[in-house]
């Protein structure tokens, strides 16, 4: 425990004393101006001071979002549109549908592309190639297409998080259904087990290790096209929503805050991934 606990620490508190420095420094130059303004000369501690406490500052000192979390989770009702729990949880809901259809749109395509050769040398490149498109430049176009057929809400949200998540489900599955090596496949044809019977008790279990491992960068790519989707939408509910109002009126604590949330919320939720992989891995006999 200790030898996991002190490096990760040790790490934790260089970074903040990183972040402590960077605000100082990018800070400062506002601190002078006022300071001169004003005709004062500020000393080393009451520029340290002023940094680590403006309103809107160009970098935010880690307390002053530390307070802001507190403040908008703990102090505000969940139903308060300033509560970043209310903001999580639509955030959550769009990342959870997409995720849903992600992980069953990129299932259905890598078994297809495992035992379809017209499958694998047709889809699998246009499945790689979609990749190729920036998340930010697709997003719009998908939600004006679907606003022009009448839908709106959560399901285009929803669609642009199936298009991050889907891919590394096709890839980590595509390669867990052919994990089995030639003898493990001549010993079912000696058993004389049909295809299906093939699929159900060696592909697919011996896919599972690689398919947890898929479902955790397809949720978290999930989260990130929930919250790219609440851009361009001009959404008003949302961890993006908070982004964007932040951006828009220079508030960079609130900006700050809103990216430790949507960080805090996706560990969170590849940790689920984690808890269930361990207890299906080790039900199967595959992990101690």
């Amino acid at each position: 425990m200790r030898q996991s606990v002190v490096p990760v620490l040790t790490v934790v508190g260089a970074l903040f004393v990183v972040w402590y420095a960077a605000a100082v420094w990018l800070n400062a130059p506002w601190a002078h101006d006022k300071a001169k303004r004003s005709g004062e000369v500020l000393s080393v501690s009451a520029l340290v001071a002023d940094t680590w406490a403006q309103d809107k500052p160009k970098l935010p000192a880690p307390h002053q979002v530390a307070i802001e979390l507190w403040e908008t989770t703990v102090e505000k009702k969940i139903t308060s549109k300033r509560s970043l729990v209310y903001h999580s949880w639509v955030t959550l809901s769009a990342t959870i549908l997409g995720f849903v259809l992600g992980t069953g749109l990129g299932t259905l395509l890598a078994v297809g592309i495992v035992f379809n050769r017209t499958m694998d040398m047709s889809v699998m490149p246009w499945v790689i190639a979609s990749q190729t498109i920036p998340i930010l430049a697709i997003a719009p176009m998908i939600i004006v297409v679907l606003n022009a057929v009448g839908i709106s809400g959560l399901l285009p949200k929803a669609m642009i998080s199936m298009y991050l998540s889907f891919f590394p489900v096709v890839v980590g599955m595509v390669k867990g259904l052919r994990s089995p090596d030639a003898m493990q496949l001549d010993q079912m044809r000696t058993w004389n087990a049909s295809a299906s019977q093939t699929f159900w008790r060696l592909r697919l279990p011996s896919s599972m290790p690689y398919l947890f491992t898929s479902l955790k960068i397809g949720m978290a790519a999930s989260l990130v096209g929930a919250i790219v989707g609440e851009l361009p939408t001009g959404a008003i509910a949302g961890l993006g929503a908070r982004l964007l109002a932040g951006s828009y009126y220079g508030q960079t604590i609130q900006i700050w805050s809103a990216l430790i949330m949507a960080a805090a919320l996706a560990a969170a939720l590849v940790g689920i991934i984690g808890i269930l992989q361990r207890v299906t891995l080790k039900r199967m006999g595959m992990a101690q």
